[in-house]
């Protein structure tokens, strides 16, 4: 019998059927007990609906059953005896190969409590304790997960307790027979797992590199001395990585972090030069790292207690996202594991990506934070052209209060996050904590860039800043599709999938969900002296993917576009740019010295 008030015992019960047996034990339940499941996992915000995955779902108390009333879309309600424990039973289908619910085959299983824990109502502030049982067929996979162990086998099959409900839902599992490594980084001990490798996979590089990370994460919020480690919130952490053909993706919890790639960019044995693919991982790998401080601990105020059984608003996600997004890849860089180049390639990245947004000109980051749940997480082919990302003009509102922090002397961006952390106390925070410390430790007031910045539609002040600081900025052609104003697929022939706002596609009468499948071309001059043929007919062309315009079109400067668009043929007068305003960003080192002064920035001590 459990010693704990609340008991789950949670058994992989039929692989092939994708189905987790739950069976949740309440020693003391309410005479009107309810219970639920959440609607969305905290860090991705969006409401995901888990229990439609839910089924076969029973009460008793010893031998009687009791009826169960549902209570709306995710939640039941069951008259007990106080006097006798209450047990319920259920089953969970898993079949979404994500980090935000559960998935169970025959070669893997892995949960998030979200989608598998019923949370009962009045008691989320006990201890719960998580039984995991093997059942026959995966009896030789193991278990990892952050929860404190209380009486597990080797393999990791057994019990492990949390201290309350938000920690159960916090501390996700994975089953199977996957690779596991670990490491320690400022005494902390860290362990990583890894799913669905290849004979290829480097797992020695892959501990050294993620070492170097943590150990430059918990330096800049603790300090370099010795004992910083145990400054630090966690006492240990465990990284879980699924790699698919496929996938990319990772969600933050408190002493861990679930995370995709795709098994082509996991480092590979005899390999010298580290692939793109493999610096997006370590990327993603140093931004949920970053997030055991900032987001899991330091986190909105509107955050202090989640709500799981509807939307939980907040304007600050350009700050818990967007300034993360900042600091994964400079991090990388102050790790050692990026250089000067590399590091101005992402950035340059980072900043293509808003420019290339029509929407930053109508939407503000706060709201965009506001409106996550209804836009960011329910992209249609108009998102570009309402809305602006808080992860990516987040990251560049960071960049642009660091550099004018360093360029007025008196701080920078790291030293106000450390500060932050003090003041609130690795706690809820408020916008007007963040500017309040922007003034002691800046010496004025940053309301206006605030207000322009992160409230307002505002450019940033790029072009003033990165110069300063040793960057040269060279304004390149933008590809054909960004002068057209247009974002495709070429899979299948050249399907449209977004038209820019103001964008001479738009103009022309492209939608989304057209297929482009030809164009004519009137015959254009051969040459500076040359003289069109009136009487030639114009050329038609089948076109396969948005290359084969340029190479048809040729000199001319309008073309005829044959689109499909619900097996309706339209023919669009298209207005070719020649000399469009459209351009990408390239950044370079000008000054090593002084870019040095900002990416090479230690962490101070003794604060």
């Amino acid at each position: 019998m459990s010693s704990s008030p609340i008991h789950y015992r949670v058994e992989p019960a039929d692989l092939n059927a994708h189905l987790f047996r739950v069976t949740l034990r309440i020693e003391r339940p309410a005479a009107d007990q309810t219970v639920s499941l959440p609607v969305w996992i905290p860090g991705s915000y969006l409401v995901r609906e888990f229990s439609k995955n839910l089924q076969q779902l029973s009460a008793k108390q010893g031998r009687k059953s009791l009826p169960l009333e549902q209570q709306g879309k995710n939640a039941w309600r069951v008259q007990a005896n106080p006097a006798k424990a209450l047990e319920l039973s259920y089953e969970i289908y898993a079949l979404d190969n994500s980090v935000r619910t559960a998935w169970l085959d025959a070669e893997r299983g892995f949960f998030n409590g979200t989608s598998l824990c019923l949370r009962v109502h009045g008691q989320e502030q006990l201890a719960h304790e998580l039984e995991l049982v093997a059942s026959p067929a995966c009896k030789h996979w193991s278990v990892a997960t952050g929860l404190a162990p209380l009486r597990p086998s080797k393999s990791g099959w057994g019990s492990y307790l949390a201290a309350d409900y938000d920690e159960l839902v916090d501390c996700p599992v994975e089953l199977g027979e996957f690779w596991s490594g670990s490491f320690s980084a400022c005494g902390i001990a860290h362990r990583f797992v890894v799913a669905g490798h290849s004979a290829a996979f480097d797992g020695a590089r892959l501990l050294a590199d993620v070492k170097r990370i943590c150990e430059a994460e918990i330096h800049f919020w603790h300090g370099t001395a010795r004992n910083a480690g145990t400054r630090a919130p966690q006492r240990n952490y465990l990284f879980m990585l699924s790699a698919l053909d496929e996938g990319y993706g990772g969600l933050e919890h408190r002493n861990s972090t679930a995370l995709i790639c795709q098994r082509r960019d996991l480092p590979r044995l005899g390999s010298t030069q580290p692939s793109e693919g493999y610096g997006t991982l370590l990327g993603l790998i140093s931004h949920e790292y970053f997030h055991t401080w900032n987001v899991k601990r330091l986190r909105p105020a509107d955050f202090t207690r989640y709500h799981y059984d509807s939307e939980q608003y907040t304007q600050l996600l350009w700050f818990f996202e967007g300034f993360t997004s900042y600091y994964d890849d400079l991090l990388l860089r102050r790790a050692q594991l990026l250089d000067d180049a590399g590091y101005l390639k992402l950035l340059a990245k980072t900043i293509n990506q808003v420019l290339q947004t029509p929407g930053r000109a109508i939407q503000s980051v706060a709201q965009s934070s506001l409106d996550a749940w209804v836009k960011y997480y329910r992209q249609d082919e108009n998102t570009p052209n309402a809305t602006v990302s808080y992860y990516t003009k987040g990251a560049l509102v960071a960049l642009c209060l660091d550099l004018t922090l360093r360029a007025e002397g008196r701080s920078n961006l790291d030293e106000v996050m450390r500060a932050l952390w003090r003041r609130c106390q690795g706690g809820p925070m408020t916008q007007d904590d963040f500017a309040q410390v922007l003034q002691e430790l800046g010496g004025r007031s940053y309301a206006a860039e605030i207000a322009a910045w992160i409230h307002g539609r505002e450019e940033l002040p790029l072009l003033d800043l990165l110069p300063r600081f040793g960057v040269r900025v060279h304004e390149d052609a933008a590809s054909l599709a960004q002068q057209l104003g247009l974002r495709v697929a070429e899979t299948q022939g050249l399907q449209i999938k977004s038209v820019l706002r103001g964008s001479a596609a738009e103009a022309a009468g492209f939608a989304a969900g057209d297929e482009w499948l030809a164009m004519e071309v009137t015959a254009a001059p051969a040459g500076p002296g040359a003289k069109p043929k009136r009487s030639a007919p114009p050329q038609a062309w089948r076109l396969h993917k948005l290359d084969d315009v340029a190479l048809y079109a040729g000199r001319a400067t309008e073309v005829s576009a044959l689109v499909a668009r619900d097996k309706r043929l339209l023919r669009l007068t298209l207005n070719l740019p020649q000399r469009s305003s459209a351009t990408v960003w390239r950044l370079t080192v000008a000054d090593a010295r002084t870019l040095d002064s900002w990416l090479d920035a230690k962490a101070r001590t003794g604060h």
